[in-house]
């Protein structure tokens, strides 16, 4: 039996790259072998794995702030069991980026509403209000690129992650 994995170009642009895979193993037997191969490459390798869901680190020297984890979900479908793989940095830093996309989003919209409302009313009282919306453009600008850094920063962990993911397949497919 062969595993088919699945990766689309909109995956290549995304914050959080994910992938998914077929195989033809129960969710449990991949659990098991999961368990096995983190076991095997412990020097390389950390994780906490289970039967619904896997989270996997490169183990490394030092930790920036783009340490990326391999989230591994298993999901039956009828006579193959689907493994959907997310890699990220870690949810705190993860839930960081997003309240910084959120914030930048809404202080732009409100200081662009403000520019217009006056320029609208012929008010001088807000001046500031455009170029503190581009500023806003410029944070979000700035935060994708923080983002983008982060994952070239850890392209060599993320593809260690990718061999993981395919190779604790492999390695034990029927």
């Amino acid at each position: 039996m062969i595993m088919e994995a699945e990766e689309s170009t909109l995956d290549k642009i995304r914050n959080r790259p994910r992938f998914k895979m077929l195989t033809h193993l129960t969710k449990e037997e991949y659990a098991e072998n999961l368990k096995k191969y983190l076991e095997n490459h412990k020097d390389e390798f950390r994780g906490n794995i289970n039967k619904e869901v896997a989270t996997i680190t490169v183990f490394t020297e030092d930790d920036n702030y783009w340490k990326p984890c391999l989230s591994l979900r298993t999901e039956k479908d009828e006579d193959v069991t689907v493994v959907r793989g997310v890699f990220g940095p870690s949810s705190a830093v993860w839930t960081f980026f997003m309240f910084m996309y959120f914030l930048f989003s809404i202080l732009w919209m409100t200081f662009f509403t403000m520019h217009y409302v006056e320029s609208q009313i012929s008010s001088d009282e807000f001046p500031w209000a455009l170029n503190a919306s581009f500023a806003m453009i410029i944070g979000i600008a700035a935060t994708y690129a923080a983002a983008r850094f982060g994952q070239y920063k850890a392209k060599n962990e993320m593809t260690k992650l990718r061999r993981f993911a395919e190779e604790s397949t492999l390695k034990f497919e029927k």
